[in-house]
This record gives C-alpha cells, structure tokens and sequence, in this order.
C-alpha cells in the first residue's frame, strides 16, 4: 500500500466511524430529465463556447479519430489503463508513450511530449464540464496538464445533465480534475492568454 492509499484507507475509515450529521434539507435539483442526444447537444454546444474542438462519432470511429487527431504529433502520451483497441489505427512507431504508476514519466519528459490521450469519468453538459479522477483510463493529474494538447474521449453514458448528478457518480476523495475548454485566463484588460494553466488545445470526441 502507497503512502497516498493509506492516507485515503484512513480518511474512509474515520468518515465511516463518525456521528451521522444532522440531516439538511436539500432542495437543489439533483438530476436532469435531458434524453442522451439533448445532453449531447448541451455538451458540444458549452465546450465549443469553451474553443474546444467537438466530434460526435460512434464508438467503432473513436480510433480513426485519435489517429486523425494526433496526425502530424511526433509524440503522445497514454495512461497505462486507455483502452488499447481506440489506439488501434495510431500504429506501432507513432511516438506513443505509457505513463504508469511503475514507470512515471518526468515533468520534463511530459513536456517535450506533444499530446496526451485520456479517457475521462463522467461530464456535465449544463456547464460543459469533464471530470477525470485518476481512473486507469486516465491516469495522473500531471499528463493531463504537461503536454500542449490534450484529446479526451468521452462516453455518451457518461454524460450527465447537471454537476450534482456528476457528483454522484465519482468517488470524491480521488484526485478530481474539472476540465470546460482549453486552459485560458486573462488580465485586467481582458487579454486571453491560452495554457498558462494546462493544454491550450482540448479536443474532445463523445463516443455513442
């Protein structure tokens, strides 16, 4: 066991051995009643406000598109646990590194790499928000935010209407990452500035 996991075993263990809290009333919504395609449509209209790029395809194109994607790339980045089968079309000697717990790949190798993969946990389509917590299909905060240009998949399933439902999915004692658009900030005069905080480039590509 880690020293991060038995921090986190203890955390668990004295939540579940603390007095139950009062009970509040809550009567904020807690759900969406959007079908799959207007959550979809949500989603891509909040990230494109955001300037990331959108593609809507069916699973089986989701290897074509990162292989598209990553045209032109002479590296990227996946964690150890990305579905193998999407990287399918991306080729033997295309530059693809593995990130893992085993094998971590230094801040300065991060960024020399010119683009990270990832899958992500769930997303909010009210604020066009992705959610990543470190899952196998993630991996670690740092090749989220390292490399210039970060594409995420994200499942139709995994899209929900509003962030309390999102909530309710992920396991909030893992390192959450909240993702809407490419990094951007801007001073007093209003002046966007792209990647100062993360990847200035965000494409994301919602498998149905």
């Amino acid at each position: 066991m880690t020293a991060r996991e038995d921090i986190l075993s203890r955390i668990r263990a004295a939540l579940q051995d603390s007095p139950q809290a009062p009970q509040i009333p809550r009567d904020y919504r807690a759900a969406s009643d959007l079908d799959t395609d207007a959550l979809i449509e949500l989603l891509v209209d909040r990230l494109v406000d955001y300037k990331a790029q959108v593609a809507v395809v069916p699973e089986t194109e989701v290897p074509a598109r990162i292989a598209s994607l990553l045209d032109g790339a002479r590296s990227f980045v996946v964690p150890e646990g990305f579905d193998a089968g999407w990287l399918a079309a991306t080729g033997s000697g295309s530059g693809r590194r593995v990130d893992s717990p085993a094998a971590p790949l230094s801040v300065a190798e991060l960024d020399g790499i010119d683009a990270v993969v990832t899958g992500s946990a769930v997303a909010v389509a009210e604020t066009g928000t992705i959610i990543l917590d470190g899952s196998a299909n993630q991996g670690r905060r740092a090749i989220s935010l390292v490399p210039d240009h970060h594409i995420c998949v994200v499942k139709a399933a995994d899209i929900t209407g509003i962030l309390p439902e999102a909530l309710g999915r992920i396991d909030g004692t893992r390192p959450i990452t909240m993702i809407s658009g490419p990094s951007a900030t801007s001073d007093i005069e209003l002046e966007r500035v792209e990647g100062v905080h993360g990847p200035r480039r965000l494409d994301v590509i919602i498998a149905r």
